[in-house]
């Protein structure tokens, strides 16, 4: 379907259940500014083109960022409403992106508000990023209608998760003990323990290349990092040892 076909389906739509636009743009008249933080420019590239469209859904993409620094200078020239952050990035990951902009989250009149966008669904880094101020966590399989209206509801004030993630923050928070550190796995970068949980999953280093837009010998690098790090010596090992953490 093109974009036109696709824009002249949505209003008439609307038309049709009766729903006002208005010239500020988005259904009701609803607006939302957006940062978009992500590593991978064609997911970004891709994710701008299926929600930024402001007078179809009321999104206004005001940046972009690809690692923690831009991150928090884009954010902080910004000010948007919502942030999109993934969570594995460059210079720190999604975390350190959160720690910097604390003062921004508490700000009571313009508070700005972060929804984790990850192809990650490991509990440790759902709990790390809601631990760390995230309105909420939903993963890229998400369709863009869903994005949309996860975006206006963190907007809002709302927590949102994806089904599935959603128990892995009932769980941690339901218990009054945090979870211990494991000083293995924080020896890897992020970029590391996501190629760990693909390798562990049975993934092919084609897969995981293709996944993760690298190439086959950063995979191989990665790997080979990691058995290092870990005082593994195959495949076989890391998924054991993977296994073992409920890293998979």
């Amino acid at each position: 379907m093109s974009d036109a076909t696709e824009a002249n389906g949505t209003a008439g739509a609307a038309q049709a259940a009766g729903t006002e636009r208005s010239d500020d743009g988005g259904a009701g008249g609803r607006q939302v500014r957006v940062v978009l933080v992500d590593d991978h420019r064609m997911f970004r590239t891709g994710v701008r083109a299926e929600i930024g469209r402001t007078a179809e859904t009321g999104v206004e993409v005001v940046g972009e960022a690809a690692d923690v620094d831009q991150a928090v200078s884009v954010i902080t020239a910004t000010r948007p409403e919502v942030v999109l952050l993934d969570v594995h990035l460059p210079g720190g990951g999604g975390v350190e992106v959160l720690r910097r902009c604390a003062a921004l989250m508490a700000d009571p009149e313009r508070p700005v508000r972060f929804l984790a966008l990850s192809v990650s669904d490991a509990a440790e880094d759902v709990i790390g990023v809601i631990r760390g101020g995230a309105r909420g966590y939903v993963t890229k399989t998400i369709t863009g209608t869903d994005l949309v209206d996860s975006v206006f509801r963190v907007q809002e004030g709302d927590a949102v998760f994806s089904p599935r993630l959603a128990g892995f923050v009932l769980d941690a928070f339901a218990s009054t003990d945090a979870p211990p550190l494991d000083e293995d796995l924080d020896r890897l970068t992020q970029r590391e323990r996501e190629v760990l949980r693909l390798i562990a999953r049975g993934y092919a280093y084609k897969e995981i290349a293709k996944q993760l837009f690298i190439s086959v010998k950063t995979v191989e690098s990665h790997v080979s990092a990691v058995l290092r790090k870990l005082q593994l010596s195959n495949r076989h090992e890391l998924t054991r040892w993977a296994t073992a953490r409920r890293l998979v």
